[in-house]
């Protein structure tokens, strides 16, 4: 078995592991403050104190949620890494990491809203905390998904002088998420963004000596 199977083991062993964690711990809580709070008080009337621990119940599930909910976003989005590694490199398998990892965590966050709030009601505020994490997120979002195309699709690679952007000649010298960073004639560094790349013309004049070697 080759270590990257090994990897992929892991992780998928790992996310297993969380979504028993989760079943186990909910369980717990949901006996904790459901069964032994109401028959301890039952035996011992003096204790009746404890059942105001049950008006946490809800805090405490959304602040467990919050967390598992995080491992396990983070779980499936490092299982997409170790899975697209290998055939498109460090670069485009991060960039496809980070954007699962912020999706999962604007649907956590709308999931745990909605639940909260309940019938109707937590729907439509699920709806609506979905909506404001989009709006407030959509420009990076766009960006970061422009970016995976451009690291996915690789029109152009880290050496080679193209026109994008309104740049002309300008030498790649890095492709981010966010940002293509590119070194023009004069020396002086420019950042082109990924969204400004896709959809539009660029330019090939000079491949990389790597690229010419292939």
């Amino acid at each position: 078995m080759s270590s990257g199977e090994d990897k992929l083991g892991s992780v998928l062993w790992k996310l297993v592991l969380y979504i028993v964690v989760t079943v186990i711990i909910m369980g717990v809580l949901n006996w904790f403050f459901n069964y032994l709070i109401p028959d301890v008080v039952a035996v011992h009337k003096e204790l009746k104190g404890l059942l105001v621990l049950r008006d946490y119940q809800p805090y405490v599930y959304v602040l467990v949620s919050l967390i598992i909910g995080w491992l396990i976003a983070s779980a499936v989005a490092s299982m997409f890494y170790v899975i697209l590694k290998p055939r498109y490199g460090s670069s485009a398998s991060a960039a496809v990491r980070s954007l699962i990892r912020v999706l999962g965590l604007g649907a956590l966050l709308a999931g745990i809203a909605g639940g909260v709030a309940g019938g109707a009601a937590g729907v439509a505020l699920g709806g609506f905390i979905g909506l404001v994490i989009g709006f407030a997120t959509q420009q990076i979002l766009g960006q970061a998904i422009a970016g995976m195309f451009l690291l996915l699709a690789r029109p152009f690679k880290i050496g080679d002088v193209i026109d994008a952007a309104g740049e002309s000649e300008v030498r790649v010298v890095d492709i981010g998420t966010l940002f293509t960073v590119a070194e023009k004639k004069d020396g002086n560094t420019v950042l082109i963004p990924s969204s400004a790349l896709i959809g539009q013309k660029i330019v090939l004049r000079k491949q990389s000596q790597a690229k010419q070697a292939q």
